[in-house]
């Protein structure tokens, strides 16, 4: 794995100690809405018989197995993420799953993947990019290993554009949320997690760095009155 700043090993630490009950508060938290936001996600894939996906910052293993559940048994997914704890919590449930055959686990950042140019057929990150401190470094990654003509596509969290639902949707990012999560795991992990959201550039941004890394035939999809929202884009042919 590649030298982690001194920030990137404080968000490593963070998500190794939340990553026991990480799956639990997942459900809870967002009342079973993320389940629905990782399918629509992976429903902008296009894989073919035979190809092989990247799941970075794949956590505990949800997108990998959706993307199983949803292709072709000849379809490979490797789940790769730069916390081992996440990583080890993932590995009874997709040991468990119809698909354990077909993952496998990759310890690594998504600034350096440990792969070549042009080998991944589609590539997935949920959640997982706000946390990547050289973003555009890890767009830049994520295009490198994309053949061309493959796709990319990230599911992160955003801010709802309507006056009143933000201001309900942030009181309980920012009070509600931290307080819950504190009782069951980490309290500072999930402070973390709006001040992350908040720091986060908007969709037309965060589009712009995608191009910037070399994406094209960008598109976004809000989810849930803008609680989350699916980036995708196509390393050119």
């Amino acid at each position: 794995m590649a030298v982690l700043t001194d920030k990137g090993r404080g968000i490593r630490a963070m998500f190794d100690a939340i990553a026991p009950r990480y799956d639990l508060l997942n459900r809870l938290l967002s009342l079973g809405i993320d389940r629905r936001w990782r399918r629509v996600a992976v429903g902008q894939l296009r894989v073919p018989p035979g190809g092989l996906v990247l799941d970075m910052a794949a956590g505990t293993g949800d997108v990998a197995l959706e993307i199983a559940s949803r292709t072709p048994d000849s379809v490979r997914i490797i789940a790769e993420d730069f916390t081992q704890g996440m990583l080890l919590a993932g590995r009874p449930k997709l040991a468990a799953s119809p698909y354990a055959q077909r993952i496998g686990l990759v310890n690594a950042s998504c600034e350096a993947i440990p792969h070549p140019d042009g080998l991944f057929d589609g590539v997935t990150i949920a959640f997982g990019i706000r946390n990547v401190v050289d973003r555009a470094q890890g767009l830049r990654e994520i295009c490198r290993v994309l053949k061309p003509g493959g796709r990319a596509v990230i599911l992160e969290f955003s801010m709802p554009a309507n006056r009143l639902f933000g201001a309900l949707y942030r009181f309980y990012f920012n009070r509600v949320l931290p307080f819950v999560g504190g009782l069951l795991s980490q309290r500072s992990a999930y402070r973390y997690l709006p001040d992350s959201v908040a720091a986060f550039p908007s969709q037309q941004v965060f589009k712009q760095m995608m191009a910037e890394a070399g994406f094209s035939g960008l598109y976004h999809r809000d989810l849930t009155f803008g609680i989350a929202t699916v980036y995708v884009g196509e390393r050119p042919v």
